[in-house]
């Protein structure tokens, strides 16, 4: 056991008029290790599938679900967590769970030293650690987790240190990824990424929404700020655009054009380009390329 260690074991209450506290995922024994990770799967089976309502006073645990789901009890309220979302829970707030039979993913448990270790320390980072946070797992915390997971399975001389780092670089990674999530421009940059990986599948407002965690009311407010226009608009404008540039600068046919942007119907596509951009497809190209044609 590593010697600072010795501070990270707290014993449970067995008072039933007091909220009971635990050490681990349903555990009251003593804290094993420097921090500590294991799979949903092999310790919620172990208590059915529910873990009652509890806190922990000195440490803060990260739940992440790859697969299956859970309903989570947070201070009274409960949210849903789901596949490829995280969790982050602080001290003292109370939590408890009711994961979907055979969920998977993991619980990494962080003990008071490693969290008052992160720094340099500023009121930002102690305001988001002493917070709640729920969201979408990135990719590149996704690789820390797992790293996490590699290292705490092996031994090593440094083992200890490489679990700490690895525990500071996820948590700030995810304050980033939060912070991020909350700032209009990027999330008009995500929106814009999303657009230009899936113009050819013909989707629409939910699916994009859905892509971001969020409900397509709420993208919408968000691009209505940003550009005034409307989701709907902002998704078409972009279809056109590319429209525009595969007629202007490729020998597609009009329909094959418009296949290649999620239109079956050729003659909709149509329509919907001349009542966007005033001209039919074809008197467009004709336009632009100095060509005469009929429509």
């Amino acid at each position: 056991m590593d010697p600072l260690g010795i501070k990270w074991y707290f014993s449970g209450m067995s008072d039933t008029n007091q909220i009971p506290v635990f050490n681990l995922f349903g555990e009251t024994s003593v804290f094993p290790d420097v921090v500590h990770c294991e799979r949903v799967f092999d310790r919620a089976r172990l208590h059915g599938w529910k873990i009652a309502p509890h806190r922990h006073h000195h440490m803060a645990q990260l739940f992440h679900i790859e697969q299956g789901d859970a309903r989570v009890t947070l201070d009274g309220k409960d949210r849903d967590l789901k596949s490829g979302e995280f969790l982050y829970i602080p001290p003292q707030v109370v939590h408890g769970f009711e994961f979907s039979k055979g969920t998977e993913g993991f619980v990494l448990s962080l003990p008071a030293p490693v969290l008052n270790r992160l720094g340099p320390r500023t009121a930002t980072l102690s305001a988001w650690l002493a917070s709640l946070h729920h969201g979408a797992l990135t990719g590149l915390a996704a690789h820390l987790l797992n790293q996490i997971a590699l290292f705490h399975d092996k031994s090593g001389t440094f083992r200890a240190q490489q679990l700490v780092a690895l525990s500071h670089a996820l948590l700030m990674t995810l304050a980033e990824d939060v912070s991020s999530e909350h700032d209009p421009n990027h999330q008009i940059q995500q929106l814009n990424d999303l657009i230009a990986e899936n113009l050819a599948k013909g989707w629409g407002a939910a699916d994009y929404a859905g892509a971001l965690h969020m409900t397509a009311g709420h993208l919408n407010r968000i691009v209505r700020a940003q550009t005034g226009m409307t989701l709907t608009t902002y998704l078409e404008t972009a279809v056109m655009t590319e429209a525009c540039r595969l007629l202007a600068f490729t020998r597609l046919s009009v329909a094959e054009v418009g296949f290649r942007l999620g239109y079956t119907d050729p003659p909709y596509f149509s329509r919907r380009f001349r009542l966007r951009m005033g001209e039919t497809p074809t008197r467009y190209r004709d336009r632009v390329s100095g060509e005469k044609g009929a429509d």
